[in-house]
Order: C-alpha cells, then sequence, then structure tokens
C-alpha cells in the first residue's frame, strides 16, 4: 500500500493526448502538441530573437536594448503564467500552465535565457580583446619611451 501510494506522489498523470508517462523534462517536451498555432508563434518568437541576438552583435547599445527586453519578459513570466493558466481555453487545446510554472519555464524562459547568456559571453569577449588591445599598446609605449630614452 504504502509503494502504491509513493508512486502515485512520485509520477504525474498521463496526459490526453499522447499516453507518456511525464518522469523527465524530455517526455514532457515530447507530450506537448507543437502543431498549435500559437506554440509554432512561439518557436518564431525565439527564432527571430536569437536572430537578433546574432545580428546585434556588432551594436552594443543596441544589445543592451535587446537584453534588458529579453530580461523584462523573464521577469514577467510569472504573471504571464497566471495569465495564460486563467485564459488558456481561448488560444489553446490543452491546459499546459501549471502552478509551478514548468511549462512556462521551459517552453519561454529558457531560450530567452540562452540569448541573454549569449549576449553576455559576446561582451565578456569584447572586454577581454578590448584589455587585450589595450595592454598591447601599453607595452607599445612602453617599448617606444624606452627606445627614446636610449637614442638620448
Amino acid at each position: 500500500m504504502t509503494d502504491q501510494k509513493a508512486d502515485n506522489i512520485t509520477s504525474i498523470p498521463i496526459d490526453e493526448f499522447s499516453n507518456l508517462r511525464i518522469t523527465s523534462i524530455w517526455t514532457f517536451l515530447m507530450s506537448v502538441q507543437w502543431s498549435e498555432p500559437w506554440l509554432i508563434g512561439m518557436l518564431v518568437f525565439h527564432v527571430v530573437c536569437l536572430f537578433l541576438t546574432v545580428l546585434t552583435c556588432r551594436y552594443y547599445k543596441a544589445q543592451i536594448c535587446l537584453f534588458m527586453l529579453m530580461a523584462g519578459l523573464v521577469y514577467s513570466a510569472e504573471y504571464l503564467n497566471e495569465f495564460a493558466a486563467m485564459n488558456w481555453r481561448s488560444f489553446s487545446n490543452f491546459q499546459y500552465f501549471d502552478s509551478k510554472g514548468m511549462f512556462i519555464s521551459l517552453v519561454y524562459s529558457i531560450p530567452l535565457l540562452l540569448n541573454t547568456v549569449i549576449i553576455v559571453m559576446v561582451w565578456v569577449y569584447r572586454t577581454f580583446s578590448t584589455m587585450t588591445e589595450l595592454k598591447t599598446l601599453q607595452l607599445k609605449r612602453k617599448a617606444r619611451r624606452e627606445k627614446r630614452e636610449k637614442t638620448d
């Protein structure tokens, strides 16, 4: 009896459309009906965000704006999850939005956070490149100064 009760607590019930027992993130993502128009729109949104992230790599100010926008969107995910949980019937066939926010985190927040990580990596790379250039210039100036002092 206790083993059966423990099983019921740790496993999520079988979903309605794929008959998979959801035991991991992968099975959860496989149970989502990705052909729904709003999910296709979400995927297109993430592709556009990734494209903008790559496109703005050379434009520091635009990338700051993009970073702040994405961070704001991730911050608003909890409110978006609550709104979507209350109104899911108007745009979806299934209720994906749980109280813990697993779906919104996996499908909405994580891709946005990956874009922000890419932006931070670009910033770190640019910082290291600038520091390297600065140090090279300092060494060249020092060498020129020493050369002048020797010739004087």
